[in-house]
């Protein structure tokens, strides 16, 4: 049995004393214990070396009193297991020398046996578990199909994502079936990691706000929800789709734990698309913690109160900043374990 299972509750809508807190990218960029690391070693030997990434899982852990860990790895992770070969270039970030821009490629992407593919993540789930010793919740995760479409057929990180939504609406066949390869094996994977021990798991859609609200259902929303539909039975699963507040009404009818939001959308209006009854992840700003400690502090409080203590999991709005002070994300770790309620 996990000693504090705070956040678990939360996701079961269990009434709890004070929300349940993590932060997206804890394990990261932004410790210096981190950036030791980095300097050492390149981003996906650290992603495929079991006791690297099981090391950087832990080390937030370490430093502050956070209710869940989430393993330290990349949504990259699964279409380099389907031979999309992504390395992380200097200066620029993701990187494909060949994107997929036909439906002849598509048609060679592998679906692969991620046993084979990803067994490093595995190791590292295992490692991690050793480490956490039952003291707090593992969070596996895995990349919208949408999003990861999105950096296979740009072949790099972008503003916009022109060329990706251009292919979508010009080869919808070669999308449909490359977004069909990348949700089948995302499904394996998220599978296994269940398997393997994590308490739940959370898909990443960075770049679904980038969609109209017609396009998000085609191209994105219907994979995702596959993914909801063949994990729910097995664990809690939690969909962050940034930008995409729209279709929060959707998401809704589908079987998540949980939907996180990012900070575009006020607290009572989250609330109110999701019928008052869903568990909310979310949504600070992750800019604003180059507030002061004592501003981050007063303003954690008040999205707690607005948000309400309950069916709620408190974290950012998107992924912390690399240049946030160790000092502003522990006070906004330390103002939700010592939020107390309005008496």
């Amino acid at each position: 049995m996990i000693k504090n299972d705070l956040y678990l509750k939360a996701l079961r809508g269990e009434t709890v004393e004070r929300p349940p807190v993590w932060m997206m990218r804890q394990a990261g960029r932004y410790l210096p214990e981190f950036i030791a690391l980095r300097d050492q070693y390149d981003f996906f030997t650290r992603c495929q070396t079991p006791e690297l990434a099981s090391e950087i899982t832990v080390q937030p852990i370490r430093r502050f009193p956070l209710d869940a860990a989430i393993l330290f790895s990349d949504i990259l992770v699964v279409p380099q297991a389907m031979g999309i070969d992504f390395k992380m270039k200097e200066n620029v970030g993701p990187w494909l020398d060949n994107p997929i821009r036909t439906m002849e490629q598509v048609q060679n992407v592998i679906v692969p046996d991620v046993n084979d593919t990803l067994g490093y993540v595995f190791d590292a789930i295992e490692l991690t578990l050793q480490k956490l010793d039952n003291e707090i919740p593992l969070i596996g995760f895995a990349g919208s199909p949408w999003t990861i479409l999105c950096y296979c057929v740009e072949g790099k990180g972008s503003k916009a994502f022109d060329i990706a939504k251009s292919f979508c609406f010009q080869q919808p066949e070669a999308a449909h079936l490359l977004l069909q390869k990348i949700t089948d094996t995302t499904i394996a994977y998220l599978k296994r990691k269940v398997e393997k021990g994590v308490s739940a798991v959370q898909v990443f859609d960075s770049w679904g706000g980038m969609l109209s609200p017609t396009d998000y259902q085609e191209f994105s929303w219907q994979y995702i929800n596959q993914i909801v539909e063949a994990l729910s039975p097995l664990t809690h699963v939690v969909v962050f789709g940034k930008g995409c507040w729209f279709a929060l009404e959707e998401m809704t009818q589908s079987p998540v734990s949980a939907l996180g939001v990012d900070w575009t959308i006020t607290p009572e209006f989250a609330r109110t698309l999701t019928n008052h009854t869903m568990t909310l992840q979310g949504n600070f700003d992750p800019a604003r913690l180059h507030s002061t400690p004592e501003t981050i502090k007063k303003m954690v409080n008040e999205m707690i109160n607005r948000f309400g203590k309950d069916r709620y999991i408190a974290n950012l709005g998107h992924g912390i900043l690399p240049n946030i002070p160790v000092e502003n994300a522990e006070a906004f770790i330390r103002a939700v374990v010592d939020w107390k309620p309005n008496v």
